[in-house]
């Protein structure tokens, strides 16, 4: 069960909480004052004493965050990277400092798992299915990006493999990455997570019609306007929790979809086969390029991931090595994109990039398997 509120800020039943934090300050003012405090200032405020360091580590601490509204938006990023025996699937969290964005590492995925889908609810990232030589699993794994622990998660009904998962009113919800041919899996074939009973069920997926019957993975998915955008090979299914209803994707969203897509103000981006950024007008059904970053970003030819962070759009790529390391190692880059949306007749889209850099660099023949927000 995801963490409760506290009804006051007390340092009562506490453990982490009995020493005193602050001299001549009451514990749960104290905590007031440090739950304000950036968390890039984090290991520095650990350094301070043992009671410092212990309330840090606690619920109570970013709980008390939360409700002061001084939780902060960080990108995480699932890296694949090569190994002499098998290939690891590495994390890690976007910091900024005040000279630079810093890249933290955070322990790997205990299983290495091949198309898994990711969700990220409260401050949890669920890494969901997935297969190991190729046989489909239907395991979940959460990281608790509070503190850098993993934890066995409820594991689902049907096994499955690069499924579509988005969360829809503080509930996961995934879709396909298994095929309906038994009366199984045709009944779980999309199933939700409610992380307060702890539970799967299965979603009633009759109204998916033949998309259900014929297609097994998903190549992409997102979440906008309450729905659940499922991508498949052909066509595309479009999920609506509140309602029940399934329904297909539109044929123009559908045809420009390419790559890992993301959400930023109601407004689905991604990049077409020439390698611009485009994004969907849901009002007029058709893909506008985004203006005004031409000359400060590369062509994705080769890709790229999105994600949305604090309400701006994230890019992140793989680039090659420089000089003698080149080919031996690859560069992991990133930009933050502030956007906006103009004209009264004709959507309008643009975007200002607030930084563009190389980020950390990895062994070569490493890949970005995913990115997503997580407010802490």
């Amino acid at each position: 069960m995801e963490d409760t509120p506290p009804t006051a800020m007390s340092s009562s039943g506490s453990g982490s909480a009995e020493a005193i934090l602050i001299p001549s300050l009451p514990n749960d003012v104290s905590v007031n004052i440090l739950a304000r405090v950036p968390r890039c200032y984090h290991p520095t405020l650990c350094l301070v004493s043992k009671p410092f360091r212990a309330l840090l580590s606690s619920p109570l601490y970013y709980t008390t965050r939360s409700l002061l509204r001084s939780a902060e938006p960080f990108l995480h990023l699932s890296i694949r990277t090569p190994a002499a025996t098998a290939a690891v699937q590495r994390w890690f969290a976007l910091h900024h400092t005040k000279t630079a964005p810093v890249l933290v590492p955070l322990p790997p995925t205990p299983s290495c798992l091949v198309g898994s889908s990711f969700a990220a609810l409260g401050p949890k990232i669920y890494v969901i299915g997935g297969s190991i030589k190729d046989v489909p699993s239907p395991h979940v794994w959460a990281l608790d990006c509070r503190f850098g622990t993993w934890e066995k998660a409820p594991s689902m009904s049907a096994s499955r493999e690069f499924s579509a998962a988005g969360v829809v009113d503080g509930r996961i919800y995934v879709v396909g990455g298994c095929v309906a041919d038994t009366w199984t899996r045709s009944r779980n074939w999309a199933e939700v997570y409610d992380p307060d009973s702890r539970a799967w069920k299965a979603v009633d997926s009759a109204g998916s019609g033949e998309l259900m019957l014929r297609e097994k993975w998903m190549h992409g998915s997102a979440v906008m306007g309450g729905r659940l955008y499922a991508m498949a090979d052909r066509n595309g299914v479009v999920y609506e929790p509140g309602t029940g209803r399934w329904g297909c994707v539109e044929t123009e969203l559908d045809l420009g979809w390419r790559g890992r897509a993301c959400v930023v103000g109601g407004v689905l981006y991604c990049y077409d086969y020439l390698g611009k950024i485009r994004g969907f007008d849901e009002v007029g059904l058709a893909w506008r390029e985004l203006k005004g970053v031409e000359k400060e970003l590369p062509s994705f030819l080769s890709g790229a991931t999105m994600a949305t962070v604090g309400g701006k759009l994230v890019v992140v790529w793989e680039g090659k090595g420089k000089g003698k390391e080149k080919g031996k190692e690859m560069e992991l880059w990133c930009a933050e994109i502030e956007v906006e949306k103009k004209g009264e007749g004709e959507l309008e889209l643009w975007g200002k990039v607030e930084w563009c850099r190389v980020i950390h660099t990895l062994p070569g023949g490493s890949s970005v398997v995913h990115c997503l927000e997580v407010t802490l």
